[in-house]
C-alpha cells in the first residue's frame, strides 16, 4: 500500500506540474495572437521569429519534465533562425519543428489538465486501497490509475514532441559533417605534430648520428682510438633516435594498446601518472575486445584527463571507469579538484571532443567550481 501511495504521489507532482505549465501555455495565447496580428500586418513581422524561439523554450521545458518521468530523453531538432529578420521569418516558417510545436501546444491545452481527473482518485484510493490491501491483502486498485493518467500524459507529450525520423537523419547528417571536418582538422594537426616531432626529434639525432660515423670512418686509419669514441658516440646517439621514434609511434598508437588491450595499457598508463588512480575495468580484461579505434581513443581520453588532473587539479587521486554497454564502450574519469574546466587554455578538452565525435561518440564535462570534475564518454562499439 505505502508504495501504491509513493508512486501515486510522485505521478501527482508530475501532473501538478503538467497542469501549471499548461495554465501558461494558456496565458501565451495572447503572444501568439499578438504575432499573428503583427504578422498579418506585415509591420510586426519580426515578432515572428522571437515568438518561434519562446515555443521552442516552452517546448524544451516539456521534454525534460517528460523525460524526468519517462526516464528518456526526447531530441531536439530544429532550424538555427539567424540571419535577417526576412531569412529568419523563412527559416521560421519552413522549420517543421515549428509546426510540431504549435501542434503540440494547442493539443497540450487539453490534456495537460489530467490533473483533474487524478486528485478525485486520491480519497476513493485512499478508502478502497486502504480496505482492499490492508484487510484483504491485495494489490491497489484506484491510486495505481493516477501513475497511469502521468504515463498516458507523458506518451503523449512524447509522441508530439518528437521529431519525426526524416529530421533526425537530417540533423545526423548534419552532426556527421561537422564531425567529419573536425575529425579533418585533427588529424592535419595530428600529421603536423608527427612531422615536427620527426623532424625536431628523430630526425635530428640521425643526422647527428651520420655525421659522427663519418667522423669515425675518417679517423679509424689514423687515430683508431678517437674513432672508436666516435663510434660510442653514435651507438648513444642511435640509441636516442630509437628513443624519439618510439614516443613518435606512442603517439600515432600506443604499442601496449595492441599487446595488452585496453585495461592492460591503463593499468600501466596508471602506474606511470604519478596520481593514485582506482581503475574498474568492468570486465573487459576478459572476452571479446573492442575495436582497435575505440580503444585508441578510450585511451586517448584517460591519458588527457589524467594528464589534466596532475597538471592543474593539485589532488593525488582520480577514478578511471569502464562500462561495456550493450552497443558503446563509455569510460568515466573524475577527480575530486577544485572544478571549472574549460575547453580553452590548452586543457586538452576540445581535442579529446573531436576525437570522440570522429567516432560518432558523446562527451559529457561536469566540472562546477568547487569540483567535482566529472568527463563522461560513450562511444559506438560492436561487440
Amino acid at each position: 500500500m505505502w508504495k501504491s501511495v509513493q508512486r501515486a504521489g510522485r505521478a501527482t507532482a508530475h501532473l501538478f506540474l503538467t497542469a501549471l505549465m499548461a495554465f501558461g501555455t494558456w496565458i501565451f495565447i495572447t503572444v501568439l495572437l499578438i504575432t499573428a496580428v503583427g504578422t498579418a500586418a506585415l509591420v510586426g513581422i519580426w515578432l515572428l521569429p522571437e515568438t518561434v524561439l519562446l515555443v521552442r523554450r516552452i517546448a524544451g521545458a516539456k521534454r525534460n519534465l517528460t523525460a524526468a518521468w519517462t526516464g528518456v530523453k526526447i531530441p531536439e531538432v530544429y532550424q538555427p533562425l539567424t540571419g535577417t529578420v526576412r531569412e529568419r521569418v523563412v527559416m521560421a516558417v519552413r522549420d517543421p519543428g515549428t509546426r510540431r510545436d504549435l501542434r503540440w501546444m494547442v493539443a497540450y491545452w487539453f490534456y495537460g489538465a489530467l490533473l483533474a481527473l487524478a486528485l478525485p482518485l486520491w480519497p476513493v484510493g485512499l478508502l478502497v486501497d486502504g480496505a482492499w490491501c490492508g484487510l484483504l491483502r491485495r494489490e491497489a486498485v484506484v491510486l495505481p490509475l493516477i501513475v497511469r493518467l502521468a504515463d498516458l500524459e507523458a506518451d503523449w507529450s512524447t509522441a508530439l514532441l518528437k521529431p519525426s525520423p526524416q529530421a533526425l537523419l537530417t540533423a545526423k547528417v548534419e552532426r556527421l559533417a561537422q564531425t567529419r571536418a573536425d575529425a579533418i582538422t585533427a588529424h592535419g594537426a595530428e600529421l603536423r605534430r608527427i612531422e615536427r616531432d620527426l623532424h625536431d626529434g628523430a630526425q635530428a639525432q640521425l643526422v647527428a648520428l651520420s655525421m659522427r660515423i663519418g667522423l669515425a670512418k675518417r679517423a679509424y686509419g689514423r687515430d683508431p682510438e678517437t674513432a672508436r669514441k666516435l663510434l660510442d658516440e653514435a651507438q648513444d646517439q642511435a640509441e636516442k633516435a630509437l628513443a624519439e621514434l618510439r614516443n613518435v609511434v606512442r603517439g600515432i598508437h600506443p604499442p601496449i594498446l595492441t599487446d595488452r588491450g585496453l585495461v592492460g595499457a591503463l593499468r600501466a598508463l596508471a602506474a606511470s601518472s604519478g596520481l593514485e588512480v582506482a581503475l574498474d575495468d568492468g570486465g573487459l580484461e576478459q572476452g571479446v575486445r573492442a575495436p582497435a579505434a575505440v580503444e585508441a581513443a578510450a585511451y586517448f581520453v584517460v591519458a588527457e584527463s589524467l594528464t589534466n588532473v596532475a597538471k592543474y587539479s593539485g589532488v593525488p587521486r582520480a577514478e578511471v571507469r569502464l562500462v561495456r554497454a550493450r552497443r558503446s564502450l563509455r569510460v568515466r574519469i573524475r577527480d575530486e579538484a577544485r572544478g571549472g574546466a574549460v575547453e580553452t587554455g590548452g586543457s586538452g578538452l576540445l581535442g579529446m571532443r573531436r576525437r570522440v565525435a570522429a567516432l560518432d561518440g558523446t562527451m559529457e564535462v561536469s566540472s562546477p567550481a568547487g569540483g567535482p570534475t566529472v568527463i563522461e564518454v560513450e562511444l559506438p562499439c560492436v561487440w
